[in-house]
């Protein structure tokens, strides 16, 4: 599949660079961060804990698409909207967290606290690349 399919399912459109929501975006993700980071790991809150920070790496990938002028409303699609910025490694890394994601909130898969902190930081550097790469002049 190439990104482009998903502009032809309709599930990407081509949009408008709207910088006020890109910096709500920004801002809100990093709100969301560190309400994340108060929150302590543990073998209860590990699924809610995991799948809040994909969220927030969500986010940040939808400010990242609608500053090139693409509203994606596919989470799958976003993987091959990196493929297609020639970030190949970050979208592996994505699907793969994507993939989890879904497991857990859809399939009740577990996830240990040991995953999920290496997960949590896989999910943080990813972020953080993302904004130092291509957000920086949206804060």
């Amino acid at each position: 599949m190439k990104f482009e399919d998903f502009i032809k399912q309709g599930l990407v459109r081509n949009c408008f660079v709207n910088k006020s929501l890109i910096k709500s975006l920004l801002k809100n993700s990093k709100k969301d961060l560190l309400f994340l980071e108060e929150l302590k790991l543990t073998e209860n809150s590990v699924r809610k804990i995991t799948t809040g920070y994909y969220d927030v790496l969500r986010s940040i990938l939808e400010a990242f698409s609608m500053s090139k002028g693409y509203k994606i409303y596919s989470h799958e699609a976003f993987t091959y909207f990196l493929k297609n910025k020639k970030e190949n490694l970050l979208s592996i890394k994505f699907d793969r967290l994507r993939k989890i994601r879904n497991s857990i909130n859809y399939y009740g898969m577990e996830i240990s606290l040991k995953e999920a902190e290496e997960n949590i930081i896989e999910t943080k550097e990813i972020i953080k690349l993302l904004i130092k790469k291509y957000l920086g002049d949206f804060k």
